[in-house]
């Protein structure tokens, strides 16, 4: 836990948003964006928790900020402000670091086996993703591989989906259709396996019931 006085702290208002690095990849964006527009539709009712997209996390004054794709924080203000974070400032943040950080590696290996994992491990955050649908032959690991810090270090967790029991929630890999991109997406899951669906499928499946009872949807 930091120790700082937050009084000589820079605010994020004083801090870079982000590192500035475009993404390889529009998946870099997608696939954690599915994700949070799932958790949003299923914690809906939830106000303790944050999700961020190629957002920078702050955690060690004057040190230059660390932009996972995307991760998630557990215990802190959904809405902080009615503008939206400009970053992630743990001592902001009652020195909450990410439950859950999520790299999407690309064509651009973005060292996400190697220092990336020192640096978050050095956060403390307690689970590290990696996705790697497309080069992981190439990169020699799995497509998806979860890690959980115990003594300081990585342990990579079996099993697909991998259970996060500080979430309630598995998260895993399957195939389906995300704004109309039919492949394979990141998805989360309940206790009992089942896959969380997306908001456009909560739509879907409503649509065609309200048919089922002849109902337009369209006419709603």
């Amino acid at each position: 836990m930091l120790q700082h006085n937050p009084l000589q702290l820079p605010s994020a208002e004083d801090l870079p948003e982000t590192d500035h690095t475009p993404v390889d990849s529009e998946l870099q964006i997608l696939v954690p964006s599915l994700l949070a527009a799932i958790l949003t539709w299923y914690w809906q009712k939830r106000t303790d928790w944050f999700w961020g997209i190629n957002l920078g996390i702050y955690y060690i004054p004057k040190a230059p900020a660390i932009v996972p794709d995307g991760f998630l924080s557990l215990g802190v203000d959904r809405v902080k402000s009615p503008k939206g974070r400009l970053s992630y400032v743990v001592w902001e943040e009652n020195n909450v670091v990410p439950l859950l950080v999520l790299e999407f590696v690309s064509k651009t290996y973005g060292n996400e086996y190697d220092t990336k994992k020192v640096d978050y491990a050095r956060m403390g955050v307690l689970y590290y993703v990696v996705y790697n649908p497309e080069y992981s032959q190439r990169d020699r690991y799995e497509p998806l591989e979860v890690y959980r810090l115990i003594d300081k270090d990585y342990v990579l967790q079996p099993g697909d989906p991998v259970w996060i029991p500080e979430m309630g929630l598995a998260i895993g890999r399957e195939q389906g259709s995300y704004r109309g991109w039919a492949r394979e997406w990141l998805y989360w899951y309940d206790p009992q396996g089942n896959r969380l669906p997306s908001p456009e499928e909560v739509a879907q499946r409503l649509a065609a019931k309200l048919k089922e009872m002849g109902i337009d949807p369209d006419l709603l």
